[in-house]
């Protein structure tokens, strides 16, 4: 039996990705079985295993509130600001963590390409660091 699989409308959920959410819509007959919103206003289709429709994620990102257990997770802040030619040099190397917006550390080979490249034309460079 799959996670959500009895999933309902207005339950409090958890993603790795984009942090706390709530269930919005619920599809029983669709490859994505729910819709979750979050508090960037982020709208992402699931499956009943808890995958994103975003990312290259093969592992469950989403959780029901109650179920998380964050310990293991790094929160911890980036220790110093990369220059941008280091961050795609780390990139090309596959050398390089994002901080998620949840505030989960993740490769970035893990992550949309999308995502990336809009952190980097915005300078936030403080959102890279160089894998542990």
């Amino acid at each position: 039996m799959a996670y959500f699989k009895k999933a309902k409308k207005g339950r409090k959920v958890y993603d790795l990705i984009f942090g706390k959410g709530k269930i919005v819509e619920v599809y029983p007959d669709s490859h994505y079985t729910i819709m979750v919103e979050f508090k960037n206003d982020y709208q992402i289709a699931y499956t009943e295993e808890g995958l994103p429709n975003w990312g290259n994620f093969k592992d469950q990102t989403l959780f029901y509130k109650k179920d998380i257990d964050l310990t293991k997770e790094d929160f911890s802040p980036a220790k110093k600001i990369l220059p941008s030619k280091k961050i795609i040099k780390l990139r090309d190397k596959n050398k390089l963590e994002v901080r998620l917006p949840s505030g989960i550390w993740k490769s970035v080979k893990r992550v949309d390409e999308g995502y990336i490249d809009k952190l980097l034309e915005k300078e936030q460079y403080h959102l890279f660091r160089k894998k542990k």
